[in-house]
């Protein structure tokens, strides 16, 4: 019976210790709106929460859903990874705002990190990238290379971040190219490699030698590659393996380094609510290879317009420019103040055709 009993005590003994040492653990999750292989902007976050795991090692545990629609869906998922014990949540979509803040409610000592949100809480930081900045070397390569002076744009949503994006690139495109016209189809979805294609093929279509794009698969660059003559632009991963042709570079969102840093907060008991924008200069945006397909001099001036950003010598909105409707925005020099780039439901002069509601 001793014996018995000093097994039983041992056994016991083991089991708080392992316990002790699981609940030493820091636990992070993330919550994803497209599959872990678009090849685009979750297989990026994805990326970052690997790097955090090859960072921390057995420090950390982290778990993910993917493919989750942002809405009620999104909510649930949130508080079963609260409820499952997470100690950090990040929640990877535009739609996923006030879900996030609704369970961040519910589950004070859990830190939620929402991406390319505006809304904060106590335990809500938010956190995004200056995708714009990458989209005036786009246009500038795109106002170069385009022979049939008109550039398609696969839009997701109308929301501020994507209309940032198609008037940097517009702006940069008319600078190089004056008689360039965008023509924007609107998806209506972050991933759906068909609504995808078929944008892709609308807009080749109508003359567009050049498509940039806000969504997040690779079907644009297969349609592109199957129509040939076309360029394009990977979106938020490099999707080299379209290089050299049609894919000529690509804007690479690079988390790694926030997921680490805000993980590491939470481990150290110092995180705190914060807005973090950065962008070229910060490496949270980064321009893939420009491919041997553009001409070595286009390739330079690109180069030197990423150079300008990232010192912060320049700045892709800056005046003078003017509004859709032809009233003045930005004066000679003056550039854009960010409240206004954070809330941006207008388009700039020469875009043609309305935003929807």
């Amino acid at each position: 019976m001793k014996f018995t009993s000093l097994l039983a005590t041992a056994a016991m003994a083991l089991g708080l210790a392992t316990g002790a040492m699981a609940q030493d653990k820091t636990k992070v999750g993330f919550v994803y709106v497209g599959p872990v292989g678009d090849g685009g902007w979750t297989y990026e976050h994805n990326k970052g929460r690997l790097a955090v795991e090859e960072h921390f090692g057995d420090k950390v545990e982290t778990v993910f859903v993917e493919s989750v629609p942002e809405g009620p869906d999104a909510e649930r998922v949130m508080t079963q990874m609260a409820l499952e014990g997470a100690d950090l949540i990040f929640t990877t979509s535009f739609g996923y705002m006030d879900p996030t803040i609704n369970v961040a409610k519910k589950f004070p000592k859990v830190k939620f990190e929402h991406a390319t949100g505006y809304k904060t809480a106590p335990n809500v930081s938010v956190y995004s990238a200056r995708f714009y900045e990458g989209r005036a070397v786009q246009g500038t390569i795109a106002g170069r290379m385009t022979k049939s002076n008109v550039v398609g744009y696969i839009g997701s949503y109308p929301i501020p971040e994507v209309i940032r994006g198609i008037n940097s690139a517009f702006i940069h495109a008319r600078k190089v190219n004056p008689d360039v016209q965008f023509k924007i189809v609107w998806a209506y979805t972050w991933f759906d490699p068909a609504k995808e294609a078929d944008a892709a093929k609308v807009l080749i279509e109508q003359g567009a030698d050049v498509i940039l794009q806000h969504t997040d698969s690779t079907a644009p660059q297969a349609a592109a590659q199957a129509a040939g003559n076309v360029i394009t632009f990977g979106q938020a991963s490099d999707m080299s393996e379209y290089a050299p042709m049609p894919r000529v570079s690509s804007i690479i969102d690079n988390w790694a380094p926030y997921y680490i840093a805000r993980t590491q907060a939470v481990m150290d008991g110092s995180w705190a609510t914060v807005n973090t924008w950065d962008g070229i200069g910060a490496g949270m945006v980064g321009i893939g290879e420009i491919s041997d397909a553009v001409p070595a001099e286009v390739k330079a001036e690109a180069l030197a317009l990423k150079d300008a950003i990232a010192s912060g010598s320049y700045h892709p909105f800056t005046g003078p420019l003017k509004k859709q409707d032809g009233s003045d925005w930005l004066a000679e020099g003056e550039t854009a103040d960010d409240g206004t780039l954070a809330g941006m439901n207008f388009y700039v002069e020469g875009i043609e055709g309305d935003i929807p509601n």
